[in-house]
């Protein structure tokens, strides 16, 4: 009795080794099934493209500038870091490209409906009040507005306090988006 008892285990076990994972989910039942698919990887999402980004808010610290982007379309997947340039109130293709450093390492941000993600960008400090100056002795530059490029979209953005962008030098150091 004992061993017919273990061959016919054996027997279930091989099969089900055999079989392989599906028939040992239809044994385990719906709850294992759900399970399993909820941890099964989701196909990445497409890249984020100009049409679908708009700019959030562009909040100014001192010398620093958190940069917001919306997606307004379909889930999308942003990646790297952004470009940045000074500009008037006008056209955005009317603007000074700035050298940009990147700062940390580019990953991939995963953006639903309505997801943010942000950059943050570094410039060197104007010192002094109103008639601020720099440490190189270089005049500043001051913009009313910065144009940051994103998946192929210029977002012209000014600060969010009212004021201007003020810098010394022609560069900028900006985190990969998060």
């Amino acid at each position: 009795m004992r061993s017919t008892r273990r061959a016919a285990l054996a027997a279930t076990a091989t099969a089900l080794l055999l079989a392989g994972p599906a028939a040992a989910l239809l044994l385990a039942g719906p709850a294992a099934a759900t399970a399993v698919a909820a941890a099964a990887p989701a196909a990445p999402a497409a890249a984020c493209k100009a049409a679908q980004l708009t700019a959030g808010a562009a909040q100014r610290t001192g010398a620093q500038v958190r940069f917001t982007v919306v997606n307004k379309g379909a889930p999308c997947e942003l990646r790297g870091f952004p470009t940045v340039a000074l500009a008037g109130q006008g056209s955005p293709d009317r603007n000074k490209p700035l050298a940009v450093t990147h700062q940390g390492a580019a990953r991939a941000v995963h953006l639903a409906t309505g997801g943010k993600a942000v950059t943050v960008l570094a410039f060197t400090p104007v010192r002094g009040e109103a008639d601020g100056y720099c440490a190189s002795g270089a005049d500043p530059t001051v913009a009313p507005s910065l144009v940051v490029g994103v998946a192929g979209a210029r977002l012209q953005v000014a600060p969010s306090d009212g004021g201007e962008f003020a810098l010394c030098g022609g560069a900028v150091r900006a985190t990969a988006f998060r």
